[in-house]
């Protein structure tokens, strides 16, 4: 088969032929028809973002594909089923705390480095191979519709934080970087688990003004003004009431006093969830004030990725029409034009654009 190859940091992709994937028990091997290249591929590949996935490496952080071979193991799954890639992998050996690797994309920890020795290769391939339960059926699409479907790789990452946070109908809902790739998905998402209300704090007044273009007057748009306490209380007054919820998606980018002002806007006995990846590659951590949390019974915690029903579940609300695949511009390539998608990805990235790679037919 034909795959793009990251052969070392700092190089481009190399497409070239690749043997085939071999099935083992328990695994299942997908023709990929379309590949989602992240906004951030870029600082993946040249090494920048530090990620763990030691080339050679065929790349890619999940795939729409049609199963092609099923281990013995699987139940439901046939040949022909249109599935999403998930390419959150989760060690078998240890239910309470497994290991994790993103398939293709980066590992954590010694256990999540020992799973991506085998669990190594993603979807910028031809073929893919997954284990069973990452070979998630989204329900009969047609292959044009397959770049569309790319967009669960985004949505799914603020909808686990939503299902972490238990976001529930009527609640209000603030979200930290809003105007952003995964920002605005979250808005997207939280509208439909059915939020009666969104506070979009961001910079970017066309991308606020857009927000509330396509979603109407549940959007409350705050334009930020770099001062932490004014901001805080913008946040505050946008809102109809108090905010049940902070959702942060923030990018290493941006400093801490950011995500402060918008998790201390939060009511007493909310929840703050943490997705985003402020400090991770320097600058000054996230502070919160002890007495604040303790005093207000506020819920912070961290969360990355979604549980493993999430796709489903995510799916289930694209199929009832409450979430809009029809929201997202994408622009396709083929697989042998993998580093003209990666550098129109880094170019155009932000809110309900995406770039895929279509290594099947199109």
């Amino acid at each position: 088969m034909k795959a793009a190859v990251l052969k070392a940091f700092g190089s481009p992709l190399v497409v070239e032929e690749v043997p085939d994937p071999v099935i083992g028990t328990g695994e299942v091997i997908v023709d990929v028809a379309a590949a989602p290249v992240l906004a951030y591929a870029d600082e993946v590949f040249s090494g920048a973002r530090r990620y763990l996935l030691p080339p050679p490496v065929i790349p890619g952080c999940g795939a729409i594909g049609r199963v092609r071979t099923v281990g013995p193991d699987a139940t439901v799954l046939q040949a022909g089923d249109w599935v999403f890639c998930d390419p959150t992998v989760r060690s078998r050996d240890d239910a309470r705390m497994p290991d994790i690797v993103l398939q293709g994309w980066s590992a954590r920890g010694d256990g999540g480095q020992r799973l991506q020795q085998y669990h190594r290769h993603g979807g910028f391939a031809e073929q893919l191979r997954v284990p069973t339960e990452n070979a998630i059926r989204i329900g009969p699409i047609t292959e044009a519709e397959a770049g569309p479907w790319c967009a669960l790789t985004t949505l799914l990452v603020p909808y686990g934080g939503l299902l972490a946070a238990d976001l529930r109908a009527g609640e209000t809902l603030l979200v930290s970087g809003a105007t952003g790739h995964f920002g605005s998905a979250a808005v997207a998402v939280g509208l439909a688990m059915g939020a009666a209300c969104i506070v979009a704090p961001g910079r970017n007044r066309a991308v606020l003004a857009d927000l509330v273009r396509r979603f109407g007057d549940r959007i409350r748009p705050v334009t930020l003004t770099g001062d932490e306490e004014t901001d805080r209380a913008r946040m505050r007054a946008a809102a109809p009431g108090p905010i049940d919820c902070v959702l942060d998606t923030l990018p290493p980018s941006v400093g801490s006093p950011v995500v402060r002002a918008a998790v201390m806007s939060v009511r007493p006995g909310g929840q703050v969830v943490l997705m985003g990846g402020v400090g991770m590659l320097g600058g000054d951590d996230l502070a919160l004030p002890y007495p604040w949390i303790m005093r207000n019974d506020v819920t912070v915690r961290g969360k990355w990725m979604y549980p493993p029903d999430a796709v489903a579940r995510l799916a289930g609300l694209i199929r009832a029409g409450l979430l809009r695949l029809e929201d997202y511009a994408v622009a396709e390539f083929p697989l042998a034009a993998a580093n003209e998608a990666v550098a129109h990805a880094a170019g155009h990235g932000g809110p309900f654009r995406l770039t895929v790679l279509r290594p099947g037919p199109a």
